[in-house]
């Protein structure tokens, strides 16, 4: 979202943003395709450097990996006054390109569940159950009144502030309302630091608390797909054996937490917040409260430059093909699979992906993108249907990381825009922000933990 649209009487210019579009679209191929090509270096680089760990003690360790680089290189292209290649224009078409491409990540773990949609009806309760963990978000309500937040904290420690949670704050408490402020704090900031920290997170974890790696991938699924990417690669690269029933259960779990998640927001998680704010205010707040600016105040509208919308079906082909391409340069540059192999198992998630964005357009039913392509592609890869066999096998040969690699290089590039928002936040958003990760992690994978024992599925 960009939050530096033109304003006119608080509402968006439209003349300006068509403007804007109008601009991009008078010589697109030069201005998307040195993009495509920075994104690619990004991912080259990043392979390159490869995965290291980093040792805190003989016992505890975690990983940096590949989109780890890939997201922060991203930024520090943007933000670099050196490099004139990247702009704000071209950090306007990443956003719009990152959110068709989290579709091609949503449809690589979907075939995955599809591989493995017997065990995953085995652990069922554990997936389900799971989902309760995110109410641990709510431990970050005491700091958030220590440090000095109000009312902005009840926003802000309710849940994970995805997008269906900003929707509900705004909508139930209105868009300048000290709630919606502090939903918008940890929206902006997660895509930023969530991504790098969920994947320092659970590597770190699974060095600390000994938990089931299914635990984790499920934990891992908290509703973003770009943080439950992050949470998985680490696993994967650690039990590489487990990789595809890991990929199962977190696409499961994350599809759970979009489509469940929302309704155990609203009638469990934000009444409690609500009734713990009205019991700690008092005693956890008497200190000095922060003072804001507007720094998100006009956060709830939408420039998208690229136009990837339906109508615009070129452009949305174009990106996939030349995203297949990249990935497959990337995974044949890290020696994962052979180019021409990678390249039709890239070919394969795209047109599922793109399949399940064309019916989301054509259905008369408000179905999110993300449930219908994960539908898809577990259908088109659960045994038995003729399609699984050459489905899974060329899936099979595309990494994961590389794909997330490839993604977060636009991810990053999108991001280096919000950096002086991001700045002005301050190290007390920061660390709320980290505290309901942590809190929604955990907490999720001690319940599917605790549930898959019970069950005798570990």
């Amino acid at each position: 979202m960009d939050m530096d649209e033109k304003k006119t009487n608080g509402k968006i210019d439209n003349g300006s943003e068509k403007k804007t579009n109008e601009e991009i679209d008078k010589n697109p191929r030069w201005k998307v395709y040195k993009l495509h090509f920075i994104a690619l270096i990004i991912l080259i680089i990043s392979i390159f450097i490869g995965v290291r760990e980093i040792k805190i003690t003989d016992s505890i360790s975690f990983l940096l990996l590949p989109i780890t680089y890939s997201i922060v290189i991203g930024m520090a292209i943007y933000l670099s006054k050196h490099f004139k290649w990247v702009g704000d224009e071209e950090a306007k078409i990443a956003e719009g390109i990152m959110a068709i491409l989290l579709g091609v990540i949503i449809a690589k773990l979907a075939i995955s569940s599809g591989e493995s949609i017997y065990m995953i009806f085995n652990v069922g309760p554990a997936l389900i159950l799971q989902l309760f963990g995110d109410i641990c978000t709510i431990i970050a309500l005491p700091i958030a009144l220590v440090l000095g937040f109000r009312r902005e904290a009840v926003g802000m420690t309710s849940s994970i502030c995805r997008d269906p949670n900003v929707a509900i704050i705004i909508d139930k408490y209105g868009l300048n309302s000290p709630e919606s402020r502090g939903v918008l704090f940890i929206y902006i900031l997660g895509p930023i630091i969530g991504v790098l920290y969920m994947g320092f997170l659970a590597s770190l974890c699974v060095s600390l608390l000994p938990l089931h790696p299914y635990a984790y991938a499920m934990a891992s699924g908290v509703g973003s797909a770009s943080m439950n990417a992050a949470g998985l690669v680490p696993l994967v690269n650690l039990y590489p054996a487990m990789a595809t029933q890991l990929e199962a259960f977190a696409g499961c779990s994350n599809v759970l937490s979009s489509a469940f998640g929302i309704y155990l927001f609203i009638f469990i998680s934000l009444p409690l917040t609500e009734k713990l704010y009205s019991w700690l205010s008092p005693v956890l707040g008497k200190g000095h409260a922060i003072e804001f600016d507007d720094i998100v105040q006009d956060e709830g509208s939408e420039n998208n430059p690229f136009g990837l919308k339906m109508d615009r079906l070129p452009k949305i082909l174009a990106v996939f093909l030349v995203f297949s391409v990249i990935v497959a340069i990337g995974n044949a540059f890290g020696g994962t699979a052979p180019f021409v192999d990678s390249l039709i198992g890239m070919l394969i998630i795209a047109a599922i992906t793109l399949i399940g964005l064309f019916i989301g357009e054509i259905i008369p039913y408000k179905i999110p993108s993300i449930i219908i392509i994960c539908l898809i592609g577990m259908f088109f890869a659960i045994p038995g249907v003729p399609t699984a066999d050459f489905v899974t096998h060329y899936a099979s040969q595309v990494d994961l990381t590389t794909i997330c690699a490839a993604f977060l290089a636009y991810v990053g590039i999108a991001l280096g825009k919000d950096w002086d928002k991001f700045k002005k936040i301050g190290w007390r958003g920061i660390l709320i922000t980290l505290v309901v990760i942590t809190g929604t992690y955990i907490g999720s994978a001690l319940i599917a933990h605790v549930i898959l024992l019970l069950s005798g599925s570990i």
